[in-house]
């Protein structure tokens, strides 16, 4: 940690108090791991008192300041009908598993802060993103937008919040937690950072969502009305991803993620066929 220009520390979740030289502070992982040398204020918002998990019947409701180990624990804590009844809950926990961090991290690491870090591995975004998370966002004098999370991290390090806005929640919809999934992930060691880390899922009209993150630099998502052929399949990720989105670090190169997309994308949409068969003979 080496933030020497910070001064100061405000406790307050309104955006109207952010002026320039800001930072919001949710659990600091990254803020405190990489430091900064042009921050002078931190606004703390983890005494904002936000429920970690509201549900609904519109759904799931998750606050910024919601840590990795509350949601963690969600599945298993959840009433039984909504778990019975939520299948996509399934991803919970092996999203939260691919940060690879220890439990002092999961216990201070939060979801929004992880989705407003913009990084392209952030597991955060991949869950909220595949099931079509909806970010409420604050922002300075008093307004509020929504914006989908998919479309909330556009590319490494990089989001669609202004200046002093505030991730405030995202609500993950009732329906598309009903959805059947299949879960992918891939990385160059056993204790890396994701280099390929895919969500495919089955709604109920039977249309069907891969959602592609950690190989690109942002998410991406294909949408088809029912399950499509590999080779329907394997066109459209062509046609979506170009040479310029694919990550490019030390965790992956970007031949490398393309292959593994297409493998993995491939094992995704026979895994969902193959289930929506047998659920058809029941």
């Amino acid at each position: 940690m080496d933030m020497p220009t910070v001064s100061e520390l405000v406790r307050t979740s309104d955006p109207s108090d952010w002026r320039p030289g800001d930072a919001w502070l949710a659990g600091g992982t990254v803020l405190f791991s990489y430091g900064s040398d042009s921050l002078q204020r931190l606004l703390d918002i983890t005494a904002a008192g936000w429920e970690p998990l509201s549900v609904s019947d519109g759904g799931l409701e998750i606050a910024a300041t919601c840590t990795i180990a509350e949601l963690h624990a969600f599945p298993g804590t959840a009433p039984a009908g909504v778990r019975a009844e939520w299948r996509a809950l399934d991803l919970v926990q092996l999203c939260c598993d691919s940060f690879v961090a220890s439990f002092k991290v999961w216990n201070v690491s939060t979801v929004g802060g992880n989705i407003c870090t913009g990084l392209p591995a952030g597991p955060m975004t991949a869950l909220t993103a595949a099931l079509d998370g909806v970010a409420l966002v604050h922002s300075p004098g008093g307004t509020s937008r929504e914006i989908p999370v998919a479309e909330l991290v556009i590319g490494d390090g990089r989001t669609a919040l202004e200046p002093g806005e505030l991730l405030r929640s995202v609500t993950l919809p009732a329906a598309v937690l009903r959805a059947g999934t299949a879960f992918r992930r891939q990385s160059l060691t056993n204790l890396g950072r994701s280099g390929v880390l895919l969500i495919g899922r089955v709604d109920e009209d039977g249309g069907f969502v891969l959602t592609i993150t950690a190989a690109t630099k942002r998410p991406v998502q294909l949408r088809f009305p029912s399950l499509p052929t590999a080779v329907e399949l394997r066109t459209e990720l062509s046609e979506q991803i170009d040479g310029e989105l694919w990550h490019d670090d030390v965790h992956g190169l970007p031949e490398w993620r393309h292959y593994m997309t297409d493998r993995l994308a491939e094992e995704i949409r026979a895994e969902l066929a193959a289930s929506g068969s047998k659920e058809e003979l029941l």
